[in-house]
């Protein structure tokens, strides 16, 4: 007869997990969930994953947890994707040392926050999350496979910033391809005007209004000046800040055409901008005159290249929302990753250093952002 080994904390190793781990993984993941739980193939997936931090806690050869952290690229930003504790091993605060030592592993590897979800009735969960430094930004409604609400929690992992400047902007998720630009443009309009409500009509209205024609791919993109028209349309007072004066985005397409469209929009934006009395600084915008602008009450759109986030050489417009001593803080509205969820490209930590290389597009150096101020 099989008799099960007791449970001592003491005696339980927490390490990274090995392929071996996968079968008793599943187990684990089956007895734990009843809804929302990891298969095989992904949980496989998992474990051979590099944007992880994938810890197990046993006992000799037996799992008794795990905790799945996700490390989102290009940013300082952690998520717990899951964490599960086998029952014969509950109440020794089991949960609690594999979440710090993930924190830890999570903050050797750059990270600065510490993101979750938690079933809105899980209290023992929520209470846990709490003692150790969580505190709850929002909720999601009808979350989970069951149809239970979630909390969103957040934890700063590796200092506390002595001198945080953010704004309350809701966050939006474009609703096409193509649409960054009206969509970053709504959330910062929004943040300094609690009557703009984001939707999907005033999005394809900007784009509209605001489109290069055509792109690297596809349909066209948003014009910094085309935003800018957008946003005094609206009643924003805007300003521009572009480093170069000749055609944008001529180098993402190839036929004559196509520049040559491109080219005549351009320069019809330039010809309304100049009619509606929007001030363009042709130069490069510093983080120290970001802030500045950001402090004195401007909303800021600005294009930033997306490889150092999916390895794809695209322009993309996100909205910033805040900064401190180490990071620029901004909302995407694509949550392009297959794993990225709205709590995942929220005030998304970007270290300064980074912001400066990815603030810069094409081989040109593309620099260009977007202010706006409620008139």
């Amino acid at each position: 007869m099989n008799v099960a080994r007791p449970v001592k904390l003491n005696a339980i190793d927490i390490r990274p997990v090995v392929e071996g781990d996968i079968a008793q993984l599943v187990l684990l993941e089956n007895e734990s969930f009843e809804t929302d739980r990891l298969s095989l193939r992904r949980m496989r997936h998992w474990v051979e994953a590099s944007n992880r931090v994938f810890l197990v806690a046993g006992q000799q050869d037996e799992v008794l947890a795990y905790c799945l952290i996700l490390l989102h690229k290009g940013t300082q930003l952690a998520r717990l994707y899951s964490i599960a504790v086998s029952k014969k091993a509950q109440g020794l605060g089991l949960g609690k040392k594999l979440l710090l030592a993930a924190e830890e592993a999570a903050s050797d590897q750059g990270r600065l926050y510490m993101r979750l979800e938690v079933a809105q009735n899980n209290y023992p969960a929520i209470e846990l999350y709490r003692k150790i430094g969580y505190v709850t930004f929002g909720s999601y409604r009808d979350y989970y496979e069951d149809h239970q609400d979630a909390l969103r929690m957040q934890k700063r992992i590796r200092y506390i910033p002595g001198n945080l400047l953010s704004r309350k902007t809701p966050w939006y998720q474009q609703t096409t391809d193509f649409t960054c630009g009206p969509s970053s443009l709504l959330m910062a309009m929004a943040g300094l005007d609690q009557s703009i409500v984001p939707k999907q009509e005033l999005e394809l209205d900007i784009w509209r209004e605001a489109t290069t024609i055509f792109m690297t791919s596809g349909l066209g993109g948003a014009h910094p000046l085309g935003l800018a028209l957008a946003a005094t349309a609206r009643g924003f007072g805007s300003e521009v800040f572009l480093n170069q004066k000749t055609p944008l985005f001529l180098e993402g397409v190839r036929s004559k055409h196509k520049k040559d469209v491109i080219t005549v929009v351009d320069r019809q934006f330039h010809a309304r901008a100049r009619r509606e009395g929007i001030k363009i600084h042709y130069r490069d915008i510093s983080q120290v005159q970001l802030e500045k602008e950001f402090n004195k009450g401007m909303g800021i759109v600005i294009l930033i290249s997306t490889y150092r986030m999916d390895d794809k050489k695209s322009p993309h417009w996100v909205t910033v929302t805040g900064f401190d001593d180490k990071c620029i803080y901004v909302h995407d509205p694509d949550p392009s990753a297959s794993t990225q969820i709205e709590i995942d490209c929220e005030h998304i930590p970007i270290a300064r250093s980074d912001f400066d290389k990815m603030s810069s597009f094409g081989g040109q150096r593309l620099r260009t952002a977007v202010m706006i101020k409620k008139k």
